[in-house]
């Protein structure tokens, strides 16, 4: 069976990096992080074999591929690709080189430097059908790499009881208000804001509404802002559940400018909850518009409240979009088959 290095250099903790982590796991893979990587934790608690690498340490990731007999790296950051190429170059075993594209590409790879990249790279996996469209537009034909799609699947979440959900709302002061969530880092490009705007919109027009936000900030500024601005809604702050406090909400909204792909949505329809989407990138992969969810227009809040005011005013509409949006995320969506697929794709 071909071995595989997860390689991840990134010193971040976000969805791509705890992409990487679960990849890493499920394959049963030693991986590569950065020596400042805040995945550091996470592996150890998990009893993830793992290196430590500085950023651009490829002397050393090449000596790691030779005496781990690596048939395959499999790379998530971009940035991460001239060391993953030089390695290879450099190693005596001159692995397959696999990325999982998890960005999208917005411009034209055909200088020199790109080139010489792309063309030691074997294969790319994008995250999205969007995302397979621009590399096959923006790499040239006679360099570019086998491309297939893998979305991103989450697990099933652990469904929490009525008793634990009621425990959840009074510990957030929570009462009989319509709860729209949004969960993720807190910043300008995620559109908190927008979501913000919108209920208050709708509180204004006398209905019991919150928001929830959760995530912690990576804008100060902006953060103090919208907890100055908006009084009357919730910050939690970083929370390592996230899926619990979606199951206490009426709903969950993804409001972000340009999304690649759009996990917590995902995570969202698995817990049983009723999505709202921006109409633009992966969103409108995972969304089919008044059937598994509701798209409204890229950072417009009217068009938000809008779109929330149709579900505050039909539970059945919002109940339904919340069963089909479960039935759709367990079938296409869902971790294992996902992993499996790439499972597949690498080792094939």
């Amino acid at each position: 069976m071909k071995k595989v290095l997860e390689v991840c250099l990134s010193p971040d903790l976000g969805g791509l990096e705890l992409y990487m982590k679960n990849i890493t796991k499920y394959l049963n893979s030693p991986a590569v992080i950065n020596k400042k990587s805040k995945l550091k934790d996470i592996l150890k608690n998990e009893k993830i074999d793992y290196f430590e690498l500085s950023r651009y340490s490829f002397l050393k990731l090449a000596r790691i591929i030779d005496k781990e007999k690596i048939d395959i790296v499999h790379l998530h950051w971009t940035k991460d690709i001239p060391v993953v190429v030089f390695a290879k170059l450099l190693s005596k075993r001159k692995p397959k080189i696999v990325q999982t594209r998890h960005m999208h590409m917005t411009r034209f790879k055909s200088d020199f430097y790109h080139k010489f990249l792309y063309k030691n790279i074997d294969m790319m996996i994008a995250v999205t059908n969007l995302v397979k469209e621009q590399l096959e537009k923006f790499i040239p034909k006679d360099i570019r790499p086998q491309i297939e799609t893998s979305y991103i699947g989450a697990n099933t979440p652990k469904i929490l009881s009525y008793e634990e959900k009621n425990n959840l709302k009074k510990s957030l002061n929570i009462t009989d208000e319509f709860i729209v969530c949004i969960v993720g880092r807190i910043e300008e490009a995620k559109g908190q804001h927008i979501v913000l705007q919108a209920v208050e919109k709708l509180r204004k027009n006398s209905i019991k509404i919150k928001t929830l936000v959760v995530g912690h900030y990576m804008d100060e500024n902006y953060f103090n802002n919208l907890k100055n601005s908006y009084p009357s809604d919730i910050f939690t702050g970083f929370v390592s559940n996230p899926t619990d406090f979606m199951q206490i909400s009426d709903c969950l909204v993804l409001a972000t400018k340009k999304e690649t792909f759009g996990l917590v949505l995902i995570e969202a329809m698995k817990c049983g909850v009723c999505v709202l989407g921006s109409n633009s990138g992966g969103p409108l992969e995972i969304i089919d518009d008044e059937k598994t969810g509701l798209l409204f227009e890229s950072m417009n809040s009217d068009s938000l409240c809008e779109k929330l005011s149709f579900i505050i005013e039909d539970e059945k509409l919002k109940e339904s979009l919340a069963v089909n949006a479960k039935i759709k995320a367990d079938e296409v969506f869902d971790s294992q088959k996902q992993f499996e697929k790439i499972k597949n794709l690498l080792k094939n």
